[in-house]
């Protein structure tokens, strides 16, 4: 077992030193307006924007989420998560473009480009609020408890310059609470100066060195003695732990085994999850940080292409080293209870890593829980001041003093995450609710694009929904099931709601085709009064590119694996296929006509 020793706390200093640098640097560039503050100025290229998005899925307690999906279901019980990558290829092809072309700030402010009248102010305004403070606390709040949870394992008796804990209104304080809150000042004052430049190149380092980090991990942790490699991980672990995919057709496993999934429950997550609910970072069409990313690039082949590396990176390279430290977590900690089973990984750290090594890779850890916070500040911050103050409170001022505003949102919204995180004991199955209770919007949110009869109303009426039936359905069916019974109502009220409507203003479906020009037969009502509009086509070409993407995908993230785990002939097999995959896309992106955009 190893202490944290002063070469390793110099190491982690260091790296909160040089992000603090970052943000000066880009401090200037930040404080021209709130273009340049919350999307760069346009003109991200699409390396830097892409990986930013891969960082901030990586908070601090994916490794540890993951592990404890390993203990349970073995390798397979990452389909949890896996599954979600049908709805980011399809933002990839059919919605970077269109996101990039719309020249908005935030993906909040489409609401009024593409809708009209006081149901679209109401839902900008709402959607401001409910997502960019509501939502966004609670995340940061679980991000931040993981934190908590990490260095108190590291540091069991650590204090907060000689204070145990304080109580302040019923919410207890910790010394790691405490520290974490240092950590969250130092983001918040660099995500408040630099903007959105500093967030993504401070990202995009981060991104490589809690890769880096987390790769040495996965190497060292493999040669532990008492594990002696993949053949000794082998010859410890049962068969099922394995394995890649689920039993399908098969009873539910909840309490160990490989994970099974009935029939029912596999088309559940496989056919309607991923198309059906919204959830944070994986929006059917694109939605939140990754929009604002999107948003954020020099072009719209930047935009896609961005979007197409952070799926690459995100489903394929970066969770095989998770997974390998979860496996020798479960070998060389089997006794650990269900509910510490996470913690198994922070063990393997902090007991095996040589002085150094362990900065490193708190540093690393530090780093991924620092670049998913502050994508969320800058985000939800863009959300408050652009959606919901400038739109409805102070529209007309100058743009330095948005830039003001908007970094004194940024310290407020820290503020109120820490408050938050204090009163948050356990979060478990937070993710389940958040699907079911968004269980129906996402068809909205895909059609909206594609659809000239969606208006305001399809879209209040598909976020309310799930809500109403929410309390009845829960009670009598369990997840994944009752996402039939809840998509099924929400999508009859919605619908229902839309023909019962009027629609959007023909002025502004005219405004938003001329911008966006979508294409596709849903939009030919609207296209026949805008002949000189040269509308998108070619959508079955794109159909078989998000096919061909996703088998890329699946075909790389299986095909290392086989590699890892010694099953060659399986490599190259799925390596091939990954190759033929990756020439049909880049057949038809050689040839697709990229829109010049003028910002």
């Amino acid at each position: 077992m190893h202490t944290v020793s002063f070469l390793d706390l110099f190491i982690i200093v260091s790296y909160l030193v040089f992000s603090l640098f970052i943000a000066v640097i880009f401090s200037k560039r930040a404080g021209k307006n709130t273009k340049e503050f919350f999307l760069s100025g346009r003109n991200l290229p699409w390396w830097i924007a892409g990986t930013a998005m891969v960082a901030t899925t990586f908070a601090a307690d994916t490794p540890l989420a993951v592990t404890e999906l390993v203990a349970k279901n073995g390798i397979a019980g990452n389909w949890l998560w896996w599954n979600m990558l049908f709805g980011g290829m399809l933002t990839v092809f059919f919605f970077a473009r269109l996101w990039r072309r719309a020249g908005i700030l935030t993906d909040v402010e489409f609401t009024e480009l593409r809708y009209s009248g006081k149901a679209a102010a109401f839902l900008r305004g709402f959607r401001a609020i409910y997502l960019g403070l509501f939502m966004n606390v609670i995340i940061l709040g679980w991000v931040n408890l993981a934190m908590v949870k990490i260095i108190s394992v590291m540091f069991p008796d650590l204090t907060f310059f000689g204070i145990k804990s304080f109580n302040i209104l019923g919410m207890e304080f910790t010394p790691q609470l405490l520290w974490v809150g240092v950590i969250l000042v130092i983001v918040a004052v660099y995500s408040s100066l630099s903007g959105l430049w500093g967030v993504a190149i401070t990202d995009t380092f981060q991104f490589f060195l809690a890769m880096t980090g987390t790769i040495i991990l996965a190497i060292v942790a493999l040669k532990i003695p008492e594990v002696g490699g993949i053949a000794g991980l082998k010859e410890r672990l049962p068969d099922w732990v394995f394995r890649f995919t689920p039993k399908i057709g098969e009873s539910e496993q909840t309490t160990g085994g490989v994970l099974s999934l009935t029939l029912s429950a596999f088309i559940a997550y496989i056919g309607v999850q991923w198309w059906a609910s919204w959830y944070p970072g994986a929006e059917p069409g694109g939605g939140g940080y990754v929009a604002q990313r999107m948003m954020s690039a020099k072009d719209e082949k930047h935009s896609l292409f961005a979007t197409l590396w952070f799926m690459i990176a995100h489903y394929a390279l970066r969770p095989w080293p998770w997974i390998i430290v979860a496996l020798v977590s479960l070998a060389v900690y089997p006794d650990l209870d269900a509910a510490h089973k996470g913690d198994g990984y922070i063990m393997v750290m902090k007991n095996y890593l040589p002085h150094g090594l362990l900065g490193l890779l708190l540093a690393a850890f530090f780093a991924a829980y620092m670049s998913t916070v502050a994508t969320q500040l800058n985000w939800g911050t863009s959300y408050i001041v652009n959606d919901f103050y400038r739109r409805f409170f102070v529209a007309q001022a100058k743009e330095k003093y948005y830039v003001t505003v908007s970094r004194v949102t940024t310290i407020l919204l820290m503020i109120v995450s820490l408050i938050v995180t204090a009163n948050i004991s356990r979060v478990s199955d937070a993710w389940v609710f958040i699907l079911e209770c968004s269980a129906g919007v996402g068809l909205v949110l895909i059609l909206r694009w594609y659809w000239w009869r969606i208006n305001a109303w399809s879209e209040i009426s598909a976020m309310i929904a799930p809500f109403i039936i929410y309390p009845v359905i829960t009670k009598f069916v369990d997840f994944p099931y009752s996402l039939f019974f809840i998509v099924g109502w929400s999508s009859i009220v919605w619908l229902t709601v839309t023909f019962l409507t009027p629609p959007t203003e023909e002025k502004v479906l005219l405004e938003f085709y001329k911008r966006v020009h979508p294409g596709g037969v849903l939009w030919r009502k609207v296209a026949r009064k805008l002949p000189e509009i040269e509308s998108d086509r070619g959508y079955w070409q794109l159909f078989i590119d998000w096919l061909a993407g996703c088998v890329m995908v699946y075909s790389a993230l299986f095909g290392i694996g086989s590699l890892i785990f010694g099953d060659y002939l399986k490599a190259i097999l799925l390596l091939l296929v990954m190759g033929a995959s990756c020439g049909v896309i880049y057949y038809h992106l050689s040839r697709i006509g990229w829109t010049k955009i003028r910002d």
